[in-house]
């Protein structure tokens, strides 16, 4: 028994030393993304119920380093301030699904190509998803709504000027940016990340080399089973990376890796349960059903496009997963690690006013 939790532990440092480098980048580069995007720009675009304004918000999610929790209270933000059905729906889609975060670690724990496809993707299923919903009729704001709109001061509100709003330096953005990332955001992913971390070590040393090969050598099947176990899981972008190269190194099929990256982070019982409430039962309806089909598609295509190249992904994963550690991973890993117990402390459960930023963390 020592043995084998000695085996895991050491998968998992292991995981760890090539992750932690891409991770640290991607969210310093969050941290840029928050200081330089005007959340305010990103409301102004959003509003129209057009294909442009899904078109925007898809593209707009894919840099967004945010879980699956995280996003929730941003989508339903931008729907409150005006944004479509569609443009909050694609938004809701594409912001767990990939991020620069996810895509960093994705080019550490896989290859070049699954880096490329995964954000395309992410898009392409975000726009889909809501060009689908847009098709809906709207239906008018609930009276709920309609009061949390209201300041509830009557009339006096079209009197009253509001003070010009101050708007903070460059390195003043740059810091309360990098606070952001390292800080609320790293302890929102952080957590997840670490438990990827060990349940890809588990898989890489309990499952058989060729576990998927022998058991699950239909590509149809495994893309579905992947599809049904990632729509009800709960786990973010950065979390599933881990998770899918470890599968992806006992023989399952790139496309099937790639459905469980689609679907698992854009789809839990959570989110689902926030697109009923404020978008209704055909849209969740369609929300499913477009996510699930999309992923299907693009793993299938994924599957043909390595077949076409003749790229086995299953060499480039050993060839990290071999490469000799540097002093900067074994940096990197420990101050992750510290970064990420930092968020454990007391007195340390994140909120928006750590940044410095205000509302703006919703981001």
């Amino acid at each position: 028994m020592i043995e084998i939790v000695i085996g895991i532990l050491a998968e998992c440092w292991e995981i760890l030393l090539e992750s932690a480098p891409y991770v640290l980048f991607g969210f310093f580069a969050a941290g840029l993304l928050k200081a330089l995007v005007p959340e305010e720009a990103v409301v102004r675009h959003l509003g129209k119920k057009s294909a442009g304004s899904v078109f925007k918000a898809s593209l707009f999610g894919v840099p967004l380093p945010l879980c699956s929790c995280g996003v929730i209270p941003a989508a339903i933000g931008l729907r409150k301030q005006g944004a479509s059905k569609g443009a909050a729906a694609s938004f809701l889609v594409s912001v767990p699904e990939t991020g620069v975060d996810s895509i960093a670690i994705t080019w550490a724990l896989l290859d070049p190509i699954m880096t490329l496809v995964r954000p395309v993707a992410a898009f392409l299923t975000a726009t889909v998803t809501g060009l689908l919903i847009n098709l809906l009729p709207e239906e008018p704001p609930a009276a709920s709504e309609t009061k949390e709109q209201s300041c509830g001061c009557g009339n006096s509100c079209a009197s009253d000027k509001p003070a010009p709003e101050v708007k903070p330096g460059l390195l003043k953005r740059l810091g309360a940016g990098l606070r952001y990332a390292f800080g609320d955001l790293l302890g929102d992913i952080g957590k997840w990340l670490l438990i990827g971390i060990v349940a890809a070590g588990v898989i890489s040393y309990l499952v058989p080399d060729d576990f998927f090969v022998q058991y699950l050598s239909s590509e149809f099947i495994s893309l579905l089973i992947m599809l049904v176990v990632g729509i009800p899981l709960y786990i973010c972008a950065s979390a599933s990376t881990p998770i899918a190269a470890a599968l992806v190194l006992k023989g399952l099929s790139p496309g099937a890796a790639l459905v469980f990256l689609l679907a698992g982070p854009a789809t839990n019982a959570a989110t689902l349960t926030v697109v009923y409430r404020y978008f209704g039962r055909a849209a969740t309806l369609i929300y499913l059903i477009a996510i699930s089909v999309c992923s299907l598609f693009f793993g299938y295509l994924l599957n043909r496009l390595y077949a076409m190249t003749g790229i086995d992904i299953t060499q480039w994963v050993k060839q990290a997963e071999s490469a000799t550690s540097s002093p900067f991973a074994l940096v990197s890993a420990i101050l992750l690690l510290v970064l990420i117990g930092r968020n454990f402390l007391p007195g340390r459960h994140g909120s928006s006013s750590d940044c410095g930023c205000g509302d703006s963390c919703s981001f």
